[in-house]
């Protein structure tokens, strides 16, 4: 039998400790990280989606919460308040579009920076995320280090005009 060989530079995988998960009947008591970690809110209705981007933002140093649906997406950012909401445009309960509306409306959560991201591009979903107060509409699929990149950028100080 031949031995497994390992491409060079391949190590093994980390197993990493999953990201909590909310729904709108369990909520946290913790507010807002005082840490150094930034707070990312990872809602999708795909369990594999919300676990490759939390193992993914927890390697690189993030606090990671999830949320499986519109509704428990919109609990978690009002309990936690995260720096900035990664959220499917298609979920149920509420679609990410209603779910973003809703976060943006409360005056604590008004400047935090959501990015939809969507697997059905069009650009009446564009424009209608746009409308709802989100900083970015991607598409699926999306590198987590892709994502990385549009997070870190929008975590930076918005300039005062």
């Amino acid at each position: 039998m031949t031995p497994a060989v390992r491409p060079e530079g391949d190590e093994p995988m980390r197993r990493l400790r999953r990201a909590p998960e909310h729904s709108p009947s369990s909520r946290p008591s913790q507010r807002r990280s005082t840490g150094r970690s930034p707070v990312i809110l990872i809602a999708d209705d795909s369990t594999d989606t919300r676990e490759l981007y939390a193992i993914y933002f927890q390697s690189r140093g993030f606090s990671v919460v999830t949320a499986h649906d519109g509704a428990a997406a919109i609990q978690v950012a009002l309990d936690r308040e995260p720096d900035v909401i990664v959220m499917d445009l298609a979920m149920p309960q509420f679609d990410g579009i209603t779910a973003t509306q809703r976060i943006k409306g409360d005056a604590r959560m008004s400047r935090t920076r959501v990015i939809l991201l969507t697997g059905y591009p069009d650009s009446a979903a564009e424009r209608g995320s746009v409308g709802a107060g989100a900083d970015l509409f991607l598409t699926k699929p999306c590198l987590p280090e892709v994502l990385e990149r549009y997070v870190n950028r929008l975590r930076l100080p918005r300039r005062s005009v």
